[in-house]
């Protein structure tokens, strides 16, 4: 992807503050294994990004905790907000899909609009809910994606002082 490659050279150029370097996907593929902590932002085309992303949320124990968001700093167009997963048609309707990733998704956009206090509380809430062993089966638990939603929606207006039935 040469092409890419000479796009991403072009870009970094215009931000010397920032450090960057230019990686194959393969070998960064192996630093989401073996060095995670070395990586802080990734920069991919939509192929390879999907690929990571994929190995990122399977390090993390399952690509249904990942969350993702493709933002547009500047903001002069739309960001976009959704989990790492897809569709998942194969269990659509069963019961079993994690809806963590797309709840910390949504902890994602609160940050990036600046409501940092609440983006906490609903990361705080999704760990609260985990670290009580309200998990979903791609965990290892046996709640379903509407006991591990109310479990954690339960924690986040119990933090703000409400509660709900």
């Amino acid at each position: 992807m040469p092409f890419w490659d000479d796009v991403f050279r072009d870009v970094a150029d215009d931000y010397p503050s920032i450090s960057s370097r230019l990686v194959l996907a393969d070998a960064l593929a192996a630093f989401f294994v073996t060095r995670p902590q070395s990586l802080d932002v990734v920069v991919g085309s939509n192929l390879f990004g999907d690929i990571l992303t994929d190995i990122g949320g399977a390090i993390m124990g399952s690509i249904g905790v990942a969350p993702a968001a493709n933002l547009n700093p500047e903001r002069d167009h739309p960001s976009m907000f959704e989990p790492v997963h897809g569709s998942a048609p194969d269990i659509a309707g069963k019961g079993i899909a994690n809806p963590i990733g797309q709840i910390w998704t949504a902890k994602l956009l609160l940050d990036f609009f600046d409501f940092g206090e609440l983006a906490d509380l609903v990361l705080e809430s999704i760990e609260d809910s985990l670290y009580s062993g309200v998990k979903t089966p791609d965990l290892g638990g046996r709640a379903t994606t509407e006991e591990i939603g109310d479990a954690i929606v339960k924690r986040i207006l119990g933090g703000r002082g409400r509660t709900i039935d």
